[in-house]
């Protein structure tokens, strides 16, 4: 069964930046869309963005466009959030995600992934 891993997150200035790693353990993510998601405390979770299993499409939920970016490394097996401009709104539990079916085509869509990984928490603070 695939196994997803976030790392990279942390404490961070307003302003600052930080880059999410997801990685899978014992299966190849070459062929998957893989989806970024976030959850706030007290919040509903919300799509961030994701990016299908060539990297040639990308969809941002309207509030990071422009300070988030995401790509791919197939070779590394691992798929990248980067996150510039950080406010503290940004602050929450992110997620990545990959459904069950290959596809070269992303939704940021909860119901379209099937594995998730544990989370990674990122704090956006002075």
């Amino acid at each position: 069964q695939l196994q997803l891993v976030e790392s990279g997150g942390g404490l961070v200035q307003p302003g600052g930046s930080l880059r999410l790693s997801c990685r899978a353990s014992e299966f190849t993510l070459d062929y998957y869309p893989i989806g970024w998601f976030r959850q706030a405390p007290g919040k509903e979770p919300e799509g961030v963005s994701c990016i299908s299993s060539t990297g040639g499409s990308t969809n941002y939920a309207d509030s990071v466009k422009g300070r988030f970016t995401i790509s791919r490394d197939n070779a590394k097996n691992t798929v990248y959030l980067q996150m510039n401009s950080l406010k503290p709104e940004d602050t929450a539990v992110y997620y990545c995600a990959a459904p069950d079916r290959e596809a070269d085509v992303c939704y940021i869509k909860r119901e379209e992934y099937d594995f998730w990984g544990q989370g990674t928490q990122v704090t956006v603070s002075s």
